[in-house]
């Protein structure tokens, strides 16, 4: 048996990674583990950008954006590191080609019904207004369009090295490509088996997405996980200036598919990517190819509504989503046994990630947090019920 620790946390992505620091910060002694080399591009947490936005179409997710925001200061404050660039963001909805789709909540009433709920301001504006405003945008008339100014652009590689070398800077111990292969429950703690040690720690926090259920102690019940392989490119535009954070903002675009881009950031590039386009794989099994037939949608959708947008392809990289079936997070403690504490991120956690960090610290020390999370419990229907009807709203 290897040394003790209070808390071990087993994935240092985006969530691992934000949940390490803030166990570090509050004094715990905290290990954290990574199979791969730390910031690889296996999972569902690297690349340039992401988008945090206080658009959301579910109440879970409105009630957590301020304070997401909220988090990724105190990171920036405590670091001196920018982590967040403000572009304002547009939600763009065509409504003639949703006709007929099963959008649930994911449309323009849907954002604006919480917006109002949560007093945050935001404009209306028809094809006419917006193509006035960001003329590299081209419309049919057909659209809804919502601006909200606070939506920006979060920096998942350097949030990821940030959380890291904070949590290194309070103390917490790093194993890298050190793959943990069982949880093993005991009445002195859990002991965290890997390849060559074993250690004892009193909690463990697991934030493996795809690897999840390889995790669960015995007698826990696997979780009914969809894994999907997704993809973004990146454009070598020659149109620099209007593409740069000052002169385009981020977007979401609700048609036929639901893509989601960025002005230049990270890359001499733009950025687009398709949000639930891809195909089911395992994390053994995605091949890391990106597919063609996403490639080519993706080109044919900039070339109507976004033609500057273009230029050559700089490269297309893929990542998994791991979604459970009604498309929320997990976050809890395990029935079986509530040292282990769980999170899963549903494809669309990293905007939240230094909060959900900071909600799984104290979740797992405590069994508390004052954000609201019972949306996430592990015995939701959805979780526990054979017969429940997957939901993955277009």
């Amino acid at each position: 048996m290897n040394r003790s620790f209070r808390t071990a946390v087993v994935g240092l992505g985006g969530i691992g990674s934000a949940a390490l620091y803030w166990s570090a910060v509050t004094g715990e002694d905290v290990v954290g583990f990574e199979q791969f080399e730390l910031f690889h591009s296996r999972g569902a947490s690297q690349d340039h950008s992401r988008i945090i936005r206080l658009a959301q179409h579910e109440e879970p997710y409105a009630s957590l954006a301020p304070a997401a925001y909220a988090t990724w200061a105190d990171v920036e404050e405590a670091s001196g590191q920018r982590i967040l660039t403000k572009t304002g963001g547009l939600v763009i909805e065509d409504v003639e080609a949703r006709t007929g789709l099963d959008t649930g909540s994911r449309n323009i009433g849907g954002y604006t019904e919480l917006f109002d709920r949560h007093g945050v301001e935001y404009e209306l504006w028809d094809a006419a207004r917006a193509a006035e405003r960001f003329p590299q945008f081209r419309f049919k008339g057909t659209e809804r369009i919502l601006w909200q100014r606070d939506s920006a652009i979060v920096d998942a590689g350097r949030a990821n090295a940030v959380h890291i070398s904070l949590a290194r800077a309070h103390g917490a111990a790093i194993l890298e490509r050190t793959p943990v292969r069982r949880l093993v429950p005991t009445p002195a703690g859990i002991e965290v088996v890997t390849d060559t040690e074993t250690y004892l720690v009193d909690r463990v926090i697991t934030a493996a997405d795809a690897w999840t259920n390889r995790l669960l102690p015995d007698g826990a019940r696997p979780f009914p996980l969809k894994v999907t392989q997704e993809q973004v490119t990146y454009y070598a535009t020659p149109h620099l200036k209007r593409f740069s954070p000052e002169n385009f903002p981020v977007f979401m675009w609700h048609g036929e598919h639901n893509f989601y881009g960025f002005p230049i950031y990270g890359e001499v590039a733009t950025k687009l990517g398709e949000h639930l386009g891809g195909h089911e794989v395992t994390a053994d099994s995605r091949t890391f190819e990106p597919d063609p037939v996403r490639r080519e949608r993706q080109r044919e959708f900039l070339a109507a509504h976004v033609p500057d947008f273009l230029g050559p392809e700089l490269y297309t990289k893929t990542c998994l989503y791991t979604i459970p079936p009604d498309q929320h997070f997990i976050l809890g403690p395990l029935e079986t046994d509530p040292r282990v504490t769980v999170f899963v991120g549903a494809g669309h956690a990293f905007k939240f990630a230094s909060l959900l960090g900071r909600i799984l610290a104290d979740v797992s020390a405590s069994g508390t947090t004052p954000h609201p999370i019972g949306a996430f419990a592990l015995d939701r229907p959805a979780l526990t019920d054979p017969g429940f009807a997957a939901r993955y709203h277009r």
